[in-house]
């Protein structure tokens, strides 16, 4: 085990080396993400990404990043691996699913993609 594995649990902790490892992850992580583009129209939204199949024992039609919160409301995760997408978007299910129980009323998608950011950021 190396000397320097206690110093990639935080974001705010340096090894000896001056080095922080969970900003290396974070850039790693972003240079492997995938390419979406979205255009908003008056009434309208259009979502487009790329569709790269990671493996060649997954099957090419269950690979998706786009993903429906609710009837109204839909979310492209491009980031990460696909379970951590997926696992991404059940919490953002239940997130909504939970603000209209308690309040009667659809969730705001402000409130629902700050909740879904203070939740990523706990992870990290």
């Amino acid at each position: 085990m190396s000397r320097d594995s206690n110093y990639d649990h935080h974001i705010s902790i340096f090894s000896p080396q001056g080095r922080l490892y969970q900003m290396e992850y974070a850039f790693k992580a972003a240079g492997t993400a995938l390419t979406g583009v979205a255009v908003c129209g008056a009434d309208s939204v259009c979502v487009v990404t790329q569709k790269k199949v990671r493996d060649r024992l997954m099957d090419p039609s269950t690979v998706s990043h786009l993903y429906a919160l609710t009837p109204k409301v839909g979310v492209c995760v491009t980031g990460g691996r696909d379970a951590d997408s997926k696992a991404f978007v059940q919490r953002a299910r239940y997130e909504s699913a939970k603000w209209t129980f308690d309040n009667g009323y659809s969730c705001p998608v402000s409130v629902l993609s700050q909740r879904m950011a203070d939740l990523a950021q706990i992870n990290t």
